[in-house]
């Protein structure tokens, strides 16, 4: 299943306890180490976006970067090397309008409640994220593509009725 509904990291065990055995693996099977599985798991298409080396997945940091920029905390050319096609346009247009600007006591900032992703091909993630502000919840929704560079843009960008 490619679909996640938590921003949480789970923490994951470091190795098995030594009473338990794989029984799944032959005996001739060589044990698995570090190296070998951060490897097969940074490669395959079905684990999630995050890098090998503890950095934090880009649908992460492109949620936090759209939310700044929707709710009026910085720039809209601030997102212009992250994005790819129509999506600059689409993301100037959504943030004239503010739909993620706060309306009412000043201090409280919409934050990301939560976050979900679709593999939606090789080098290519839908994303959606709730935003909330207060006790308001919104949804955002943006399409992630990995470029030949190997750096991720967003290449479309949606939120919920104002």
């Amino acid at each position: 299943m490619n679909k996640v509904m938590s921003r949480t990291v789970q923490p994951r065990p470091r190795h098995r306890p030594p009473t338990r055995r794989d029984t799944r693996r032959p005996g001739g099977a060589p044990p698995r180490t570090a190296a070998r599985t951060t490897a097969v798991r940074a490669h395959s298409p079905r684990t999630t976006p995050q890098a090998a080396a503890g950095q934090p997945r880009p649908t992460d940091l492109f949620a936090d970067r759209l939310l700044a920029v929707l709710s009026g905390q910085r720039p809209v050319h601030w997102m212009l090397r992250h994005t790819a096609g129509r999506a600059y346009d689409d993301l100037a247009r959504l943030a004239e309008r503010g739909p993620l600007r706060t309306r009412g006591p000043r201090g409280i900032r919409p934050v990301v409640q939560d976050i979900g992703y679709y593999v939606a091909g090789e080098g290519a993630l839908e994303v959606f994220a709730r935003v909330a502000t207060g006790d308001r919840l919104r949804a955002m929704a943006f399409r992630l593509e990995r470029g030949e560079d190997l750096r991720w843009r967003c290449t479309a960008v949606e939120t919920g009725p104002v």
